[in-house]
């Protein structure tokens, strides 16, 4: 099959590809809410059984309060398999959809989720029917649904690290930007601080305290000052609470940070610095709780290849497939941390992640749905 014959296919698969789309955003699935979760995990599974028919294997795990993780395998006509790596969940609220519908208007599919990542989902399990469909060879494909993304992955990390193990590829469907494979992504750490001081009168005994507030408003600073552009670090202080009323010592009071690391090396600097932190107020008692959620994405000698293998491929069908570093983390750190091959931002071209005007652009989906047709059909060839 050439690659016009490939573009033309996909093309037509489009207007269906738009209708599972919109049923897929019309489906709530907050990444807090369990019940909506279960529910659209349900009528998710059952679209894919509708597209692909009934898998060969099935794996779901449940994931106690975060959303479930379903594998789903389909046997292909050569050696090897490829992980497709999608979640189901949104960062938009339940009641969302109300005040936002699914809306198609020049050109591009707006609503909630409808970018991060639900148009990947549908390119992903769309990949898989073209390649039957047109009797392509290709390896066998794990789909690999998760519905805790959004919140960092604290339950399907594991899955997802372990179903990655013996893969030919990663493929990660989500979003572009502007169409560019995402190679490198930051790593992510989520940490709090907290003072503990001593409460008293601020006016009575206003030297019986030792204020909190005054010690957290002490290292603020220093914990920003961490932040090192040169090495694609930064640190953001995001929230500040603590005190209960502005007559009293501050007993309490804590700060949310956010950091970001593009070198692993990081992390080891971060730690000692976070746990080196102390006020001049040696009454005031300082903790440090928190994690790194995601290692970052560093550009390894598999993922390099694979990258190459599907610029090849783009330019085959006459468009240039580029490649970009964000700040962002997804799912497919966890599988570069391990030094196996991945591929990232296979999904929607448009804008508006976590935002009201997130939209997809609809005019690029075949194009996008034919280059992971045809990298799978070029890893079919590498194994046989």
């Amino acid at each position: 099959m050439t690659p016009s014959d490939l573009a033309a296919a996909t093309a037509q698969a489009l207007p269906e590809m738009i209708e599972d789309l919109r049923a897929l955003v019309e489906l709530e699935t907050p990444s807090n809410d369990k019940r909506l979760l279960d529910a659209g995990l349900a009528t998710i599974s059952g679209w894919v059984v509708d597209r692909l028919g009934e898998p060969d294997g099935t794996e779901r795990h449940d994931c106690g309060p975060h959303g479930d993780v379903l594998a789903l395998t389909y046997r292909g006509t050569s050696p090897g398999t490829v992980l497709m790596l999608c979640h189901y969940d949104t960062v938009w609220p339940a009641g969302t959809l109300a005040e936002w519908p699914f809306e198609v208007e020049d050109g591009r599919a707006s609503g909630p989720g409808v970018f991060d990542m639900k148009t990947g989902l549908v390119q992903a399990v769309w990949t898989l029917r073209l390649l039957r469909e047109l009797g392509l060879p290709h390896p066998s494909v794990r789909l690999l649904l998760n519905g805790d993304e959004e919140i960092g992955s604290p339950a399907s990390r594991r899955h997802i690290e372990r179903l990655s193990e013996d893969v030919l590829a990663t493929l990660v469907f989500e979003a572009s930007l502007d169409g560019a494979l995402k190679t490198s992504r930051k790593g992510v750490g989520l940490f709090d601080v907290t003072a503990h001081g001593i409460e008293s009168h601020a006016g009575l005994d206003p030297f019986a305290g030792a204020s909190a507030i005054h010690a957290l408003a002490e290292v603020v600073p220093r914990i920003a000052a961490l932040g090192a552009p040169e090495r694609g670090t930064t640190v953001n202080v995001g929230l500040i609470q603590g005190g209960t009323g502005r007559n009293v010592i501050a007993a309490q009071a804590s700060c949310g940070i956010d950091v970001r690391i593009a070198e692993p090396e990081e992390m080891k600097r971060i730690d000692a610095a976070l746990h080196a932190l102390a006020p001049s107020d040696q009454r005031v008692r300082l903790t440090v709780t928190g994690e790194w959620n995601r290692p970052p994405m560093v550009p390894n000698a598999p993922s390099r290849r694979l990258f190459e293998r599907a610029h090849a491929i783009a330019a085959e069908h006459g468009w240039e497939l580029a490649e970009t570093a964000v700040g962002g983390a997804s799912d497919g750190n966890f599988v570069s941390a391990l030094g196996r091959p991945v591929l990232d931002g296979l999904g929607a071209l448009g804008s508006g992640a976590h935002a009201r005007h997130e939209h997809t652009v609809l005019a690029p989906i075949p194009a996008r749905t034919a280059l992971t047709v045809g990298l799978l059909r070029a890893l079919a060839t590498d194994v046989t």
